[in-house]
């Protein structure tokens, strides 16, 4: 017992002050990545209720095809296949040297982004076209503008009729920031405790701290989530 107490000292002779820094680097990753994944999976959805074939047909490919393929196989294909390409559009547009790319961390946190806000769309189109018309259209009677019926009116419902999805989306974005540990050093709790494990030879005890802090993260994000919903549906009978 006394040599595993060691093995999470703080300093150089531990690993306590390393899992402290990857729990918060892994809540980093995970709130980044949902905050992108978020405002894609609006603008998307957005897309996906427009008049316009157009945009409901970029939308609709968009969904379809991350949907279809392996989240890490779409996440390896963002990382290293279109940040590359960009890279490269970049530099022979004469805007960056030939000595640009892209930073590692911000590219892997918008491939995780990129591969969430599909399942997003699907989650905030249905709390959009969840939300009442009678209420829009009371608010367009008493002179609200567009903005102010989206803020006021609409976003409030479309959380209140989405927040099991989005809830669900949070726990598997928490997850998923584990697969970045494949794109690089970032110090996440997986990495950390596959570090920790492979140091020390006790796999066992690291992998089974990393799976704590994961269900910790998780325990944690159900009561945020329990709150909001209770705030959400103040009012409601």
């Amino acid at each position: 017992m006394a040599e595993f107490l060691n093995y999470m000292a703080w300093g150089p002779k531990g690993w306590g002050d390393e899992f402290f820094f990857a729990f918060f680097m892994t809540l980093k990753i995970s709130l980044i990545a949902y905050g992108a994944s978020f405002a894609m999976g609006l603008l998307f959805a957005m897309f996906k209720l427009s008049n316009s074939r157009f945009l409901r047909g970029i939308a609709g490919t968009y969904t379809t095809v991350v949907r279809a393929l392996p989240e890490m196989l779409m996440i390896l294909l963002v990382y290293f296949a279109v940040a590359g390409m960009a890279e490269k559009m970049l530099v022979s547009a004469g805007l960056v040297g030939s000595e640009f790319q892209f930073s590692p961390f911000w590219t892997a946190v918008f491939a995780l982004a990129f591969v969430s806000g599909a399942f997003m769309t699907e989650v905030i189109r249905a709390g959009l076209l969840a939300v009442p018309k009678g209420g829009i259209e009371a608010a367009w009677a008493i002179g609200m503008s567009g903005p102010q019926i989206f803020r006021r009116v609409v976003m409030p419902q479309m959380m209140r009729h989405s927040l099991s999805g989005l809830g669900n989306l949070w726990l598997g974005i928490t997850k998923d920031s584990a697969i970045v540990s494949i794109l690089g050093a970032f110090g996440e709790l997986l990495q950390t405790g596959y570090r920790a494990a492979a140091a020390t030879k006790e796999y066992g005890y690291f992998y089974g701290l990393t799976a704590l802090l994961f269900l910790l993260i998780t325990i944690l994000s159900l009561a945020v989530l329990h709150w909001m919903e209770k705030r959400l549906n103040r009012g409601l009978l």
